[in-house]
Formats: structure tokens, sequence, C-alpha cells
């Protein structure tokens, strides 16, 4: 039988706070591939930082190319404030042949010439180096240029290469040309040495790629945050200044080289791009306070401070006015830099504060809370009057109930559609404890980090559950409890935007990266490709509604429960198969309902609208796909996406067919 449902909106019960819209914010992090996927540059080791593990004598990525059997590579200290190493190929005249290095990447068509870099120098007798992209199957030379080296000296060189169409099996070549002019052989000729290299297209905003920046426009997320476990190891100030002289830093939190690419002027760049508010978390764990105040003042100082002078030198006059700050991530957690107890942790918190203040006033400032209430309580107890967010992060997953990948596959949906309930039970916890005393009277709540977790850490590796229409249910049903606690939380930033670990949102290729292992094996013919999971399109519904208060409502639907195999609580015995949140924008002329059918039988909806409209047009966005399974790749992208309806209605009353495991919001406008 045909399941059915209502749905009853009580339009004149409406709240009195406002939605905020960073409840739809996102997160950037040094993870794994985020950075690198994030980014348009397609070459990997531009500073030779990394040893010569593969190739005697060549960094990392790096490969040889040349036909001389005298070639010889190596790995020499880096031009004066550079960091890594130079890059040397010398080159036997004797040879008469080409000599350079080589780099395999995929490029995509770009007519106007991707901008390439180098910091280079070479003795007085090489005049030339030649570069160029190769489609490594056919040969075809898709782009070339010649640079003319004009100095023994280190020098910054510049050219643009064109890029006649995509190729994903393509090689980059920089290298002596076989054509260039013979020198005589002896001690100090033949001799090229490499400090930087960079490829970056001509479309690419700022140095993030077209097609992200795009997709996260469309994310409108209101607010965007800089954090995560490499913060609480990383110096600001090793990420400002010319890239060059930036040094190239290990990332403590999960291995391989911090990004030096995308400091602080280039996320707050990225931020004003998106019209988003920054959010930005602090070291606090191998940092100091000094630090993070001269970190405030570098963002918001004038030009009499120190910092604000720092700020203008490297080209950005105007202060970035940056309100939001986070001290502390996750640092009840044995895996953070500078993790400890709680009582710790809030005289920390405390000495941060009063610096970070002493330079803004003005700032708010989020404490690393956690959904474990005797740290809140200690916390708050000690540092409540310099607080004004509390954070939480908050991931669901099979481990809450003892269940794992041999679970069957409905008693592990089920467990994974109950994430509100959890989100529920902390946040009624918390609601408790900030109305135990009028100290903690002004406190919000801010989700910095939350997503799906289907396994454990260490077990994370091929097609991820996190890409499924499945987590999009349950992201969205997640959302609407954030919204119906929209009085107390003001802050939600989905973990994480671009690929990173398995959850981003927006994917760049077909890799995916294993929390501890990198990125896995098996990529196919789909480098260039950008798209989003089922639970981007989730963002990005919510986020771009006409939203301002919550109303009242009231739903009548089958349930369902969750067997767990540990005892849980919040007790999962009764369920509603349908979650839903109704509001009104500020004007009060249009009602947008989120509904999530979180059961397994597609249900028969009807909405009552309490006079809200009589009759007319209702519009139905709608994110479903055959199985709760489905999911985009880069093989099939578009395989769950949102989709808009129009239903008529009358005697105000809509009624909706809503398929099984699937989010939908309907609006009405008067």
């Amino acid at each position: 039988m045909q399941a059915r449902a209502k749905i009853q909106v009580n339009k004149n019960q409406v709240g009195n706070d406002r939605i905020n819209p960073y409840l739809f914010g996102h997160f950037v992090e040094d993870i794994r591939d985020h950075m690198d996927a994030m980014l348009a540059y397609p070459l990997t080791d531009m500073d030779f930082e990394s040893m010569d593990g593969t190739y005697r004598g060549l960094s990392g990525s790096w490969r040889p190319y040349t036909n001389g059997k005298s070639t010889i590579y190596g790995l020499e200290p880096a031009a004066t404030r550079h960091s890594g190493h130079s890059q040397l190929v010398r080159i036997y005249s004797d040879d008469e042949a080409y000599a350079g290095i080589s780099q395999a990447i995929a490029v995509k068509q770009d007519r106007d010439g991707y901008s390439l870099v180098l910091y280079a120098r070479a003795s007085v007798e090489i005049k030339i180096v030649a570069a160029e992209i190769v489609d490594r199957k056919s040969g075809e030379v898709l782009g070339s240029t010649r640079i003319n080296i004009g100095s023994h000296n280190w020098k910054h060189y510049e050219s643009r290469l064109t890029v006649l169409r995509d190729c994903e099996h393509a090689e980059f070549r920089l290298y002596v040309p076989s054509d260039h002019e013979r020198w005589r052989d002896h001690v100090s000729t033949g001799m090229l040495w490499l400090d930087h290299i960079s490829l970056l297209p001509s479309d690419s905003a700022g140095n993030v790629r077209k097609e992200v920046m795009d997709m996260t426009r469309d994310l409108n997320a209101g607010m965007m945050r800089l954090a995560g476990n490499y913060i609480s190891a990383y110096h600001w100030q090793q990420a400002i200044g010319p890239v060059y002289e930036r040094p190239s830093v290990i990332n403590e939190a999960w291995g391989g080289w911090t990004n030096k690419y995308f400091g602080t002027d280039e996320f707050i760049a990225f931020c004003r791009d998106l019209n988003v508010e920054p959010l930005i978390c602090v070291n606090d764990g191998s940092g100091t306070p000094e630090e993070a105040a001269e970190w405030v003042e570098y963002c918001n100082g004038g030009l009499d401070t120190p910092m604000g002078k720092l700020r203008a030198a490297n080209g950005h006059v105007e202060p970035y006015g940056v309100k939001y700050w986070e001290i502390g991530n996750e640092v009840w957690g044995a895996w953070q830099v500078g993790h400890c107890s709680a009582e710790q942790f809030a005289e920390r918190y405390i000495r941060f504060a009063q610096s970070m203040k002493a330079r803004d006033p003005e700032i708010r400032l989020l404490a690393c809370g956690d959904d474990k209430m005797d740290w809140n309580k200690t916390l708050l107890d000690r540092a409540a009057e310099h607080i004004d967010y509390l954070t939480l992060h908050l991931y669901h997953g099979y481990n809450r109930f003892g269940m794992n990948d041999r679970t069957p596959k409905e008693e592990r949906y089920k467990a994974m559609v109950s994430y509100p309930e959890w989100t529920r039970e902390t946040v009624r916890q918390l609601r408790e404890i900030f109305s135990s005393t009028n100290r903690y009277a002004h406190l919000k709540l801010a989700i910095t980090e939350y997503n799906t977790m289907y396994y454990p850490n260490t077990m994370r590796k091929g097609l991820p559950n996190e890409h499924t229409l499945e987590a999009a249910a349950v992201i969205a049903a997640n959302l609407n409890e954030f919204i119906r606690n929209s009085d107390l939380i003001e802050i939600g930033s989905f973990s994480d935007l671009v690929n990173g670990w398995l959850g981003g949102c927006i994917r760049v290729g077909d890799f995916y990266a294993d929390q501890f292992r990198g990125k896995s094996s098996g990529r196919s013919e789909n480098s260039l490709i950008v798209y989003g999971t089922p639970s981007y399109y989730v963002m990005k519904m919510y986020a771009n509604r006409d939203l301002g208060y919550v109303v009242q409502s009231h739903t009548e639907c089958g349930s369902f429960k969750v067997n767990s195999l540990m005892s849980t609580e919040p007790k999962l015995d009764d369920l509603p198969n349908l979650d839903v949140v109704a509001c009104t924008n500020v004007s009060g002329d249009k009602l947008t309902i989120f509904i999530v059918n979180r059961g397994f039988e597609d249900t028969l909806t009807e909405v009552q609208l309490d006079g809200f409209a009589e009759s007319g047009k209702a519009h139905l966005l709608e994110i479903t796909a055959d199985h709760y399974e489905c999911i985009n790749s880069a093989q099939n992208p578009n395989s769950v996406v949102c989709e808009g309806h129009e239903l008529s209605f009358s005697k105000s009353q809509v009624t909706c067919q809503l398929r099984a495991s699937s989010v939908y919001v309907l609006e009405i406008t008067r």
C-alpha cells in the first residue's frame, strides 16, 4: 500500500530568532589532497622541497627528460631566503643532447595560455630553455614557449603556454634544447638550476580552480572556516609574503607538505570573492597567545600597527576586518597538537582570548567544546565570560551503534538517518547547562565541523558511502535540526569543501584520499572533472532559500526503530519517517518547508498550509534517485542532482509524492 503522511503548518506560531545564514557554512583544511584539488596548479613539488626517493638527484614528482648519456641531476641548496632545494641539471656539451626535467600532468584547453613562472639561474653559456606540454600518448605538442635566461644569478621569469585541448595524459617539460649552441666543455659550463616552476591556467580565480570557485559560489555558504587538525601546528607568518620566500613546512597532522600557496591573504581573497564571512582558527597547540594576537592584528590592524604595516607591505592596505576567531580545534583529542585537560584548556583559552581581544576588542571568539558535557562544564565554569560561542564537532557513524560494514544494509541505513536525534540530545544537554546560570546566558553554539562517518578512520578507503543519496538525506535531516535550534545554533561548517578526506562535497577528479594512506590507486581518465556529491546539492539547496524564522509544524507519518547493538541515549524506538521543519522569510510572504523522507517507502504527503495561501502554484525541489546507495562519481557526475517541479494546490493544501530516502524543499509564495 502507498504510505501516507500529513504535515500541518501553524502559520501564526513563528519563532523570534532569525535563522543565521552562517548556519550553512563550509570548511577548508590542509588535509591530504584538499589544497591540491582546490588550487589550480597542475604541477606538484613546485619548489623542489621533496627528496630524491624515486630518481637519484631529482626531487619528488619530477623525472629526467634527456637523451644525453652523461646528464647529471642533483639537489642543491635553495636560493637565498628560499626553502626546499634547487634542482641542478648538468649537461655535457659532447652529448649534443637536450636535457631537463619533466612531470606527468593533466591540462585543460587554454587559448589564453597557462602562466609559466620560473625562478632560475644558469652558467653563462646557457641562453635559453624550452618549455612545452605534450600529449604523452601521441607525442603531440599542445603548447610550447622559449625563455631567454638572462643571468648567472637567480632571476624570476614568466611566459605563457597556450594549450590546444584538454589532455589527461600530458607531460610538462622544461629543458635546454638540443639545438642550443654548444659550449666548450670544462668545469663551469652546462649547468642549469631551478628553484621554482609553476603553471596556472588563465581562468583561475587567484590560484583557485575556476570550476571549484564557481561551484563554491553556488553554495552561498555564508561563512568559510579555515581550521582543522593541521592548524594546531601551523604558524601563520610562514604563509604570507612572497611565495618564493615562504618556507616549505611538513604538515604535522596529515603528513606531506603544508601548502604554502594558500595562506592568510589567499584565504581572505577567496572569502571576499565568494562574499562569505571568514572564520579563522588560531594555533593554540604549538603557538602562543602573542602569535594569535599578531594574526588578529595582521587581519584587522591599521597602518599604525606593526602587523598592519606588514599586511600593507604584502599588498593589502585595507584591514580585512575578520570578526570571528576560533581558539582550539578538538583539543580534547589525543591526536591533537596541544591536547590537554579541560582545566588546562580553560586557562590557556583565557590567555589567548585576552591577548587577541587586546588587539581588536570587537572580534567574536569561539571556544573548543565537546559532546562530552564534563569538558564543557569545566570550560564554561572557568572561562564563560571570555567566550561568545561554544563549538561542537558532530560526526555521525556506525561506531556508536556497534555496527560495521557487515551489519545488514537496512539496519545501517536506519542508524545513519537518526543523526538529528543525536544532535538534538547534545543540544538539549547544552541548553540545560546554559540555562543553569546567568553567566552563560550570552552563549551561542557553533557546529564548526559535521558530517557522516561511515567507517573508523583507518578503514576509510575505496568508493565512499559519504557520497551517496543516503549520506545526503542524513546531512539534510541534521540541517533540519540545526534550523529547529536556530535560536542557539548560529554557525555551521560542513566538513569539508573539496576532496581532502572522503566527505568533501565538491570532488575534483576520481581520487579518494584514505584518512592515513593518502590517495588511493585506481585513477581512470577523469582527473580534470569537477563535480558535486549529493550532499553538495543538499547544501546548495538549503543555503539558497529565503529564510527568516522557524514556523511551528506538526507531522503525522510512519516511523522506524534503530536496532542498535549498544545502549543509546537518545532512545531510537519510534522515529518519524519524515523529518520536517518549516520556515517563513522575513517579510512573511514565503513559506519554506524542508522535508526528508527517511523511510524506505514512497510517501503521499498532504501539506496543510493553515490558510497561509488558499490556492496557486507551489515550487518543489527534489534530490532523489532510484536507491539510497546511488552516488555521483567522476564517471557519472550527475546521477543525483536537484530538480524542480511546479505543483498546483487549492483549499490551502498541497499534495506531494515524496520518494523514499530523498530530500525536498516545498516553497509557497503568497
